[in-house]
């Protein structure tokens, strides 16, 4: 792409490699340098989580290779995607590795890239929104909000083994964190919301689920830690999914600006039952 917005901005060269973040799921989310990518590539090989609205960005005859991972379902194993990317870029293509979110935040941008590294082919990483934050902000949850945290923690449902990961502290992370955000998390849910009511979280502390977060198909579950399991089991919400644990869930109750837009009606002071007030 030349001229406009796109003036200036960097050529995706041939033989190299762009990793990409497309942000998590409405493509006016996606970045300049997003963009421009699409339009040079001569190979876009893209996740599962990517929007298919972004990838019609593409230019005309680029190849569109699927190289998603889903849990559970049969996927191509990291390490055939990273030598694919090698090969492609050897090829002498223009390679475009999009990625739903940010390459780098649970995205496996980091393993690609020391592949990369490792085969002396020449890459460049474009950070995308990630949807612990933008999938957030569209159902009308802030991950800070001053009367609520000074704090918040990312983390991840599950490991490469497919389990709750054991290398998490889920104690220092209860009595630590006041807004905790998971990816990953829905099918442990459970066990997860167990360990944190273990660590001293309340059973009545607000839990949200945001399910295919900032696309037309998105749903919010709201519920508590105590009842996340039950509720999220009865409501029939499938992955991809952002789980939210914290106070910060009742200022969708304000916030959820998708909703006023379909007439709900927003309340003004969502936190009034809470006893800190933050005196800054």
């Amino acid at each position: 792409m030349t001229g406009g917005l796109f003036s200036g901005l960097p050529e995706l060269v041939p033989g190299s490699v762009w990793l990409v973040g497309a942000g998590p799921g409405d493509p006016g989310l996606l970045t300049l340098h997003a963009a421009n990518a699409l339009g040079q590539a001569d190979v876009i090989v893209h996740d599962a989580l990517v929007n298919a609205d972004c990838l019609s960005l593409a230019k005309p005859g680029a190849v569109l290779e699927f190289a998603g991972k889903r849990g559970g379902k049969p996927s191509p194993k990291q390490r055939d995607i990273s030598l694919r990317l090698v090969e492609l870029a050897r090829q002498g293509k223009r390679v475009l590795r999009l990625k739903g979110g940010d390459p780098f935040v649970f995205g496996r941008g980091g393993e690609e890239a020391l592949m990369l590294v490792e085969h002396g082919i020449p890459f460049r990483i474009v950070p995308g929104i990630t949807a612990g934050i933008g999938g957030l902000a569209y159902a009308g949850i802030p991950v800070t909000h001053r009367e609520v945290n000074h704090a918040v923690t990312f983390l991840t449902g599950h490991d490469s083994s497919g389990l709750v990961p054991d290398r998490i502290h889920w104690e220092g992370i209860a009595k630590g964190s006041p807004v905790i955000v998971m990816y990953m998390a829905m099918k442990h849910i459970g066990q997860i919301a167990a360990n944190l009511m273990a660590a001293g979280r309340s059973p009545d502390e607000p839990v949200a689920f945001v399910c295919d977060a900032a696309t037309p198909q998105q749903t919010v579950l709201e519920t508590t830690l105590s009842r996340a399991e039950a509720d999220m089991a009865a409501s029939g919400l499938q992955p991809p999914a952002i789980v939210v644990v914290g106070e910060v869930v009742r200022l969708r109750a304000s916030l959820d600006w998708l909703g006023a837009l379909d007439g709900r009606v927003l309340i003004s002071d969502p936190l009034s039952s809470l006893a800190y007030k933050d005196p800054a």
